[in-house]
């Protein structure tokens, strides 16, 4: 297969609020940006270049629905488990919904694992290593930790 993931689009209800969560506590750069009111939308990269990783588009109306098919959840790749911790530590700070107290493994007897958490607008979302939690508590014993949160 050829294909891999260019950008992920997220429907928001409050670009400025999204914006500054994704930018300010995530640390995405924003590359553009659409200011007209019925046309709101914002162009966030990594910082390493002008490829989008995600774009934000002010067009839903309400939160995030797990019940109703599409997105489960958005996953980012830290190089780290101390950089998780930060990425924590920062959400914890701006007062968002976490999924599980702290580090969790993916599974039992695991390496990876990571975060599991909510933006604004309650997208579920994820920031994990390949290494390094290897000690970390498993919510979900005969469940993968990111499937049921």
């Amino acid at each position: 297969m050829t294909l891999h993931t260019g950008h992920v689009g997220l429907n928001v209800t409050d670009l400025d609020r999204s914006l500054a969560f994704y930018r300010d506590v995530l640390g995405f750069a924003v590359l553009a940006e659409g200011k007209e009111d019925d046309r709101r939308y914002a162009f966030l990269g990594d910082g390493t270049g002008d490829h989008p990783v995600l774009t934000l588009w002010q067009q839903a109306q309400g939160p995030y629905d797990r019940d109703r098919a599409g997105l489960h959840h958005l996953a980012f790749a830290a190089d780290s488990i101390e950089r998780v911790r930060q990425y924590e530590e920062a959400l914890r700070a701006y007062g968002a919904e976490f999924a599980y107290e702290g580090v969790v493994a993916h599974r039992e007897g695991a390496a990876s694992g990571g975060i599991f958490f909510h933006d604004p607008d309650g997208t579920r979302l994820e920031i994990s290593v390949p290494t390094g939690a290897e000690d970390a508590p498993t919510p979900n014993a005969d469940a993968p930790t990111c499937g049921f949160f």
